[in-house]
């Protein structure tokens, strides 16, 4: 039987970690994450977790004592925004190199400068190839359902990675929603304990973690983690059908809403799915048939299952939350595009870079977004300019 409650997305974060009962937990307090660690710095004062919890003085040290402690054998997990996650980025690949499965609650924001403290995804796509799986998340349900799931994935002996939980700062992380909770015997049954096969306390073997990795292995090593990778796809997929089993929620990769019959859709991530689903319900009172692609997976980055879910359609919007700053579109695009091409799907692609510092995304900007697909589809010519903004003041 599940508990109702109401609570915004930093306490249900802070919640799923207090039932998974990590062994290490090192954080260091940066705005919209900071509840988190808060929240969870009161469990273990409370004796409602035995966690061994280091307040630390920089976002770099919180990283560097997740990778001791996961080295040493024990399970770790750390929360951070924006520049946190920035001054991390040294250690972010020595644990991706190292194969030690860190989880990491990710609360978005804008990366300084200017200094900005609200909601976009520049932090999470700064890092999105530092060999981290990433999982994004609509609502404060699906931010604690995700970080439920994170370690039976991460910790899978065919991936061994670290796992970043995305959510929308402010927007998810401070708001305060309906969730089902799951009782605390059946989260302990469900992620198991951590029993790593090396480590560096196991006296009965001898180990080094980190050491130098020259030419002669670091090419293999490097191949072996991006193996570990698209080992993570299964995993992903096995872990949720056992997460259904026990909740009735189902996840996959990607969600599709109204999609299967859509003529136009729209691609994005986070929060923007929920105000994107609205518009798409108002579309379709009308006779129009409007989609979405919510991606909830983004590493490893779904190609051939992306691909098929749009290779119907008419015309596609993509649209990033940040800006790759490149003049040929942001990361959700370059993937996206790239997997249609891959996989010898050609549909009319546009991007839209929304949102940027927190800037509202409202129904009328998606609804805008819609009847420019729909002028692409009755034009049926090129697009002429595919890297476009959405709401922002020219």
């Amino acid at each position: 039987m599940s508990i109702r409650e109401r609570l915004s997305g930093n306490e249900a974060s802070a919640i799923a970690m207090k039932q998974i009962n990590p062994d290490v937990v090192a954080a260091f307090p940066i705005t919209p994450s900071t509840e988190i660690p808060q929240y969870f710095s009161t469990f273990v004062s409370n004796g409602q977790v035995d966690t061994e919890f280091i307040a630390v003085e920089s976002e770099h040290s919180a990283m560097s004592s997740c990778i001791g402690a996961e080295a040493a054998g024990a399970r770790a997990m750390t929360a951070t925004s924006s520049n946190g996650l920035s001054y991390m980025w040294e250690m972010l690949y020595i644990a991706s190199g190292s194969r030690l499965p860190i989880v990491l609650s990710l609360v978005n924001r804008a990366v300084s400068g200017p200094l900005n403290i609200h909601n976009d995804h520049s932090d999470a796509m700064g890092v999105r190839d530092a060999g981290w799986i990433m999982l994004f998340s609509e609502n404060n349900q699906e931010a604690y359902d995700n970080l439920i799931m994170a370690h039976q994935i991460a910790e899978n002996s065919n991936v061994m990675l670290p796992l970043m939980v995305c959510q929308d700062g402010f927007i998810t992380s401070h708001s305060i929603e309906n969730i089902e909770l799951i009782e605390d015997d059946k989260v302990k049954e469900f992620v198991g304990t951590y029993k790593p096969e090396h480590y560096l306390l196991n006296p009965n073997e001898q180990i080094a973690v980190g050491p130098m990795d020259l030419q002669a292995y670091l090419f293999e090593h490097k191949y072996q983690q991006a193996e570990a990778m698209r080992n993570a796809k299964k995993v992903i997929l096995d872990v949720a059908d056992k997460f259904e089993k026990m909740t009735g929620r189902k996840y996959g990769f990607f969600e599709e809403y109204k999609l299967d019959d859509a003529e136009i859709a729209i691609v994005c991530m986070n929060s923007t799915a929920g105000t994107t689903k609205a518009v798409v319900d108002d579309l379709r009172a009308k006779g129009i048939k409007a989609g979405l692609l919510k991606l909830r997976v983004y590493r490893p980055f779904p190609v051939e299952e992306i691909s098929k879910a749009l290779s119907h359609l008419k015309a596609v919007a993509i649209l990033d939350k940040t800006d790759s700053v490149n003049a040929a579109g942001g990361p959700l695009f370059e993937d996206v595009t790239s997997a249609l091409y891959t996989q010898n799907v050609h549909i009319p692609a546009v991007n839209y870079v929304y949102g940027i510092g927190g800037r509202d995304t409202t129904t009328k900007d998606i609804s805008k977004v819609f009847e420019d697909l729909q002028a692409i589809v009755a034009d049926n010519s090129k697009i002429d300019n595919p890297y476009r903004y959405l709401g922002v003041r020219i």
